[in-house]
């Protein structure tokens, strides 16, 4: 009978395939058991953000009946480049779309400046410090008043960019927040849970408008790659959030507006450069709305999407600083 030998080259070459194997699914497991720091400093360079919020309202018999989309450029440069009190933000450009129309520019945003100290409500009544009248009587660029509606969600995209990235992204001062995720797979109730911050703006949203976020929790989720970077996967949720809005839309007309709303979503953030790279919200909101004259109250659900994208300065349109 012929004896069987292995050949001593296969063997060894068979051994140095699963060698490697095995050392990278170690690594990998070593990786994801890791300790990370998700709140560290920012890296200090300028950054371009393309953020795109969709709104798409439903019929009660459950049809959509109209998109619209709003899309805010931002560039942002770091308090430190620029010697000032907070990061420097400038709104390149402003556009709403109407269903498949064509995107229509606010005039009145292009090229606005604005300083972001930090989360919170200034000595105006302001949150994050967004100029309230800045988006007093907003045109289109044919100079058509903007409906008081589309200004508020014009507004809200402002509100929305910073609660995501400074908010949840960033460590809170006071109270849990993204610093103590430092392992895959924690979960926390964010400082942030049960706030119920003004809504209120200009004369059309009145005071005592509010929104109260429900239990929100951040949970770190695992790692992936945006824009060719290493990142943290963050889960963020709202829980059982509601809100109320009195609106004047004319002198002698008052309308209130009362629902609930749920919001998640995924923050991708940089671990060399601790920047947010890609941030992804999807919103259902319902809502009655009480009105002085027939048919006193109408419903309403309207479904959101928001993108926000770390993009080239090409992307925005501009030159690389």
């Amino acid at each position: 009978m012929r004896k069987k030998y292995i050949s001593p080259g296969l063997f060894i070459a068979s051994a140095f395939c699963i060698f490697p194997s095995a050392l990278n699914a170690q690594s990998a497991k070593s990786r994801l058991q890791q300790t990370f720091d998700l709140a560290g400093k920012r890296s200090q360079a300028t950054q371009y953000f393309l953020m795109e919020s969709k709104l798409i309202n439903y019929a009660l018999d459950g049809k959509r009946v109209g998109t619209t989309t709003y899309r805010l450029r931002l560039k942002c440069i770091p308090a430190k480049l620029t010697n000032k009190a907070g990061d420097e933000y400038t709104c390149v450009r402003f556009t709403v779309q109407q269903g498949n129309g064509a995107e229509v520019e606010i005039p009145a945003l292009k090229k606005w400046l604005y300083i972001f100290h930090e989360p919170g409500i200034d000595d105006k009544g302001q949150l994050f410090g967004i100029a309230h009248e800045k988006f007093e009587n907003l045109t289109d660029g044919a100079g058509k008043p903007l409906p008081s509606d589309q200004t508020y969600h014009v507004y809200n995209a402002f509100i929305d960019f910073h609660s995501f990235c400074n908010v949840f992204a960033e460590r809170a001062a006071d109270g849990s927040g993204i610093q103590d995720l430092k392992q895959i797979g924690q979960k926390i109730v964010h400082a942030s849970a049960f706030s119920e911050p003004p809504v209120n703006l200009g004369s059309k949203i009145l005071p005592g408008s509010s929104f109260k976020n429900g239990q929100i929790t951040l949970e770190f989720k695992g790692l992936g790659v945006v824009n060719g970077k290493e990142c943290a996967l963050i889960e963020y949720d709202s829980g059982e959030s509601s809100f109320k809005m009195i609106m004047k839309p004319a002198p002698l007309m008052e309308i209130q507006a009362a629902g609930s709303s749920h919001y998640f979503g995924d923050i991708y953030k940089d671990l060399a450069t601790n920047w947010v790279q890609k941030i992804t919200m999807t919103e259902f909101v319902v809502a009655e709305v009480s009105l002085p004259i027939p048919p006193n109250k109408i419903n309403s659900v309207v479904e959101r999407h928001i993108s926000i994208l770390n993009v080239r300065a090409s992307e925005l349109g501009l030159q690389t600083q």
